[in-house]
């Protein structure tokens, strides 16, 4: 391995590791623009000059120059430091000084650079070229003079995304980022340029001209709109979120989040429940008070058989809320699995992404069986890209034909095309066969059927005839959308035998929004404890204001089965208060009161039943058992998620930034299709 000396201190490396990479790994500060550790390195913002004794008689760009035996870097001599002062008053000579109304002030890779190694004045009084501002839609505000072409979020946009809309245009001072043909960024990651882009040349349009960074208080949560279960940081002034942004987390989402998970914190605050609400004798809901509107479901739960009890938990519920409903209710009918996905869960390896997110990164065959993880998953989407395109694995996909950012074989569109590809010999049965690592993932459209866990069944028979599981590796995996599903699970808030929902006289729904509400008796007292005044809520009895994933502290289970502590950034609004506490409350006014007064407590007879649980950031490997049931399955074809990606529960649907999209993305997608027709 290369040992060299970078500022009188020596370090041997990894064959490959540029200088900038070894000066990082020694602490030595390293400036840059172009440069990002995720992307490929173009060396053209040239700001990671460094000196290399006996080597040319000029700086050279330590971002693109790998390290060799007896190197001797100096990053700080008098040669560097002119260099770099050089370099950014070129890039300084057509920025505008628009830091004062920048929405990157205070967060400027080029603000902090300029004040470090910069020039105090400018030999340029030339015009100053000005570009015109590009409209990539709803997501991302554009001021194109700010940009000092770093190329970015071009390679974002082709690496990472796997959309290539983005691309430099004209050369010398002409040179510009621009889309070729006008259109918005359609991709479900756009807001990660905003994050990429070292100048205020990207940033958000949703939240342009409303904060200071330094105004804001910080709250590092978990993400609750898909069950990938993104790292993110909540910003928030006062009782409001203003923003939120991704934080690193390289087993998870890396350093990345979606747009729906960025841009649908303005739906937390539309159409918000803030009050307990009692329906009357004349039909209509009334405000009440909590102690009327508990005293009220009380009287109902005493009075309603057990066995004519359920409870349903939504997509967004946290753990805490879940397990107290369940000891609340005792021997009633619970379920989780709203979207009639009710496939075999008896056994935990059987309901998880077993190979993790980021053992993705070691597969070399992947096989797609019902899902669009694009949407359904977004970064695990981009996991999966970012393999094929470091390793060039095979992917193979039955079900419905989508774009998903990478190229695969497409084998049927239904299970009978599974029942031959486990009979095959050659094709993709042979790659899978010949796979050190291969791996499947089962998506909601494939067990979100009647014939579900036959479905299951045959993927379990898939997974075992490919090799697919082994002492080391276990590529079973089953894809959930719902962020609150696997944790519900886990705890066994499901239905083992099954009811029938028209026959229950009272339904308590948890945040239950996502389901057809007319399959609830119209003679059923249905209570809605919830954030949104959605579906659910309209269908109330007795509405019971609950808080959102930023307004509580709670445990959630991602599709991996890792556990992640979500913290609260504001507190609810009004009189709506944590879903925990108002069980607990309600178990008082039913006479039997909840043995736990604080969430030390809830959480404490939560580890005690489900040890796994008290391992934050952790998954528990799942033992490799026989589940799924043998029988027919259905002929007609896997379907995806009947879902809009931007208005997948009761927060998007509230937020007019989400239902934008969704007018602008889609009218976008109808163009391409007619053109392509067209074509």
């Amino acid at each position: 391995m290369p040992k060299l000396t970078i500022d009188g201190m020596e370090i041997e490396v990894e064959p490959g590791t540029s200088i900038l990479q070894a000066a990082e790994q020694l602490g030595v500060e390293v400036p840059r623009f172009c440069y990002h550790d995720k992307l490929t390195v173009p060396a053209n913002c040239r700001m990671c000059l460094v000196e290399v004794e006996g080597g040319p008689p000029k700086p050279q760009a330590s971002c693109a120059l790998a390290c060799a035996d007896n190197m001797v870097v100096h990053t700080n001599s008098p040669m560097v430091k002119k260099a770099r002062t050089g370099v950014l008053e070129m890039q300084l000579i057509n920025h505008p000084l628009d830091c004062p109304i920048c929405d990157q002030g205070g967060e400027c890779d080029l603000q902090d650079q300029a004040y470090a190694y910069g020039f105090d004045r400018s030999r340029y009084h030339e015009s100053k070229s000005a570009m015109p501002d590009k409209e990539l839609g709803p997501l991302i505000k554009t001021v194109m003079t700010r940009c000092i072409n770093c190329t970015r979020c071009v390679r974002f946009a082709d690496e990472i995304a796997g959309t290539p809309m983005l691309g430099q245009l004209n050369r010398g001072e002409d040179s510009e980022i621009g889309t070729f043909i006008e259109q918005a960024v359609d991709t479900e990651l756009s807001g990660n340029l905003i994050d990429v882009c070292p100048v205020g040349a990207l940033t958000s349009k949703p939240y342009a001209f409303t904060a200071r960074s330094w105004e804001l208080q910080k709250t590092e949560t978990i993400d609750v709109h898909d069950a990938v279960g993104s790292n993110i940081r909540v910003d928030s002034r006062g009782n409001e979120v203003m923003r939120i942004l991704p934080r690193l987390h390289e087993d998870v989402n890396e350093e990345w989040i979606n747009d729906k998970t960025r841009f649908s914190y303005d739906g937390l605050k539309k159409k918000r429940l803030d009050r307990p609400w009692v329906r009357g004798d004349d039909g209509k809901l009334h405000e009440a008070s909590w102690d009327d509107a508990l005293t009220a479901v009380a009287a109902q739960l005493k009075k309603t058989k057990p066995e004519k009890t359920a409870a349903l938990a939504g997509d967004l519920c946290d753990l805490e809320s879940m397990v107290a409903l369940k000891d609340l209710l005792g021997s009633s009918h619970f379920e989780c699995r709203t979207d009639r996905t009710f496939f075999d869960v008896s056994e935990r390896c059987g309901y998880l992404f077993n190979t993790t997110i980021a053992g993705i990164e070691k597969a070399d065959a992947i096989l797609l069986i019902g899902t669009n993880p694009r949407h359904e998953a977004t970064l695990i989407n981009a996991r999966i890209r970012k393999t094929w395109l470091e390793k060039q694995i095979k992917i193979a996909m039955i079900g419905e034909e989508t774009d998903l950012t990478y190229p695969y074989e497409h084998l049927g569109t239904g299970p009978q095309n599974l029942e031959k590809l486990i009979k095959a010999k050659s094709g993709f049965a042979e790659t899978l066969k010949k796979a050190e690592n291969p791996m499947l993932i089962v998506g909601m459209g494939a067990l979100q059927r009647e014939d579900g866990d036959a479905v299951q069944n045959l993927a379990r028979e898939a997974a075992e005839t490919f090799g697919m599981v082994t002492k080391d590796w276990n590529g079973f995996n089953v894809l959930h959308h719902a962020a609150s599903r696997v944790g519900a699970l886990d705890i066994g808030f499901y239905a083992k035998d099954g009811f029938n929902l028209a026959d229950m006289s009272l339904v308590y729904l948890l945040g239950a929004d996502d389901f057809d509400m007319s399959a609830i008796s119209k003679k059923a007292f249905v209570v809605y404890q919830g954030h949104h005044g959605d579906a659910g809520a309209a269908r109330a009895d007795v509405i019971l204001p609950g808080a959102a994933y930023t307004e509580k502290d709670g445990l959630y289970v991602n599709t991996e089965g890792r556990v992640q502590m979500a913290k609260r950034a504001v507190n609810p609004p009004g009189d709506a208060r944590e879903d925990w506490t108002v069980l607990r409350a309600l178990s008082g006014h039913m006479g039997k009161a909840l043995p736990y007064d604080n969430h030390v407590q809830l959480r404490d007879r939560i580890v005690k039943e489900w040890p796994h649980m008290g391992d934050i950031d952790s998954t528990a490997p799942a033992e490799w058992k026989k589940f799924g049931i043998k029988s027919n399955v259905l002929k007609n074809n896997f379907k995806p998620l009947s879902q809009d990606f931007y208005l997948t529960n009761a927060i998007c649907r509230a937020s007019a930034t989400m239902n934008e999209c969704t007018t602008e993305f889609h009218t976008e997608s109808q163009k391409a299709a007619h053109m392509q027709a067209a074509e």
